[in-house]
């Protein structure tokens, strides 16, 4: 996978307040729809529209080597890569050898995705992101109700945080054979002493799991749009972030511009309403001057979005 641990298993702790619990969660889902959740949740983060200085159906934000079709074909290219981590992890459970195992697997899916991208990163931190949730959800969604329940302690009886915490087991496992030293998200992690997605992983998906999830249920209940409700989830996830990407190319300038605007959108009443959508205009605008873009939002939105299909299939029971 794309960034490399060299730190040992630790314990984490989970908060889970705001995760609504919801039965179901042993309807098994086989390797190829977990793949196919994992890429619909990748195109859908990418179609949404408008947002701010991300790759989107009006053009390409600050990103000058991307543009939507090359997001559809690295997301389509990603496939058969979280086909293999679902059946990687399927019967396993967390270990040093599980994660060197996919780590492997995710490094062929990088490689397939700069040629479907001709060389252009489009969704190296989303492997990552994506990839774990994938594993944990191969797991959880075996079809074995038994092993579930004795996979994980009796305190996180939810689907999504059982694979949030499988997914965190996982991830705080070395990578024996990888290397990130020199990556832009392990130079700017270092440098700003942020977290970043090996934190944000190690953590349980927080900002998935605990804001994006919750974000998006409240703007659904409110009887917004899908699309503006996915929107002001992006926003809420935003708000929250330390996004390495927006510190990659605009530093604590970019950071807190986005910060600092993603919460004036949802102070404003969220993208569904005229103030609202005048302050994600002026956010756009502002983060395009400074040629930055929340692209760790946006793949933690992607998570969200497939946290949210497993959470409705595990509701369905189908």
């Amino acid at each position: 996978m794309a960034v490399q641990l060299a730190i040992p298993l630790a314990a984490v702790t989970f908060r889970r307040a705001n995760a609504r619990d919801f039965d179901g969660h042993d309807a098994a889902l086989s390797d190829a729809t977990l793949a196919h959740f994992a890429v619909a949740s990748l195109i859908e983060e990418a179609q949404l529209t408008p947002k701010p200085a991300l790759v989107d159906a009006r053009g390409s934000g600050a990103h000058r080597d991307l543009d939507l079709s090359l997001m559809l074909r690295s997301a389509r290219a990603l496939e058969p890569t979280f086909a293999a981590l679902a059946s990687a992890s399927r019967g396993r459970m967390p270990s040093a050898t599980l994660r060197a195992e996919l780590a492997q697997i995710g490094r062929a899916g990088e490689q397939d995705m700069m040629r479907a991208t001709n060389g252009s990163n489009a969704h190296r931190g989303a492997i990552w992101i994506i990839g774990l949730l994938v594993a944990g959800a191969a797991i959880v969604f075996a079809g074995d109700a038994s092993a579930c329940s004795t996979a994980l302690p009796a305190h996180a009886r939810s689907a999504a945080a059982h694979v949030c915490e499988l997914g965190a087991q996982i991830a705080c496992f070395p990578d024996r054979f990888g290397n990130c030293a020199d990556s832009h998200g392990e130079r700017v992690r270092r440098r700003f002493q942020v977290g970043g997605a090996r934190q944000e992983a190690q953590d349980g998906f927080p900002h998935a799991l605990d804001i994006g999830l919750p974000a998006l249920r409240a703007a659904r209940a409110k009887g917004i749009g899908e699309d503006a409700a996915r929107l002001d989830t992006l926003l809420a996830i935003m708000a929250s972030l330390d996004d390495t990407c927006l510190l990659h190319r605009a530093g604590l300038a970019g950071l807190h511009a986005g910060q600092r605007g993603a919460r004036a959108v949802l102070a404003a009443g969220g993208v569904s309403t005229a103030a609202g959508r005048a302050a994600l205009a002026a956010l756009d605008g502002e983060l395009l001057s400074l040629n930055a873009s929340p692209g760790g939002a946006a793949d933690l939105l992607a998570a969200t979005l497939f946290i949210d299909k497993l959470a409705q299939h595990a509701a369905s029971g189908s």
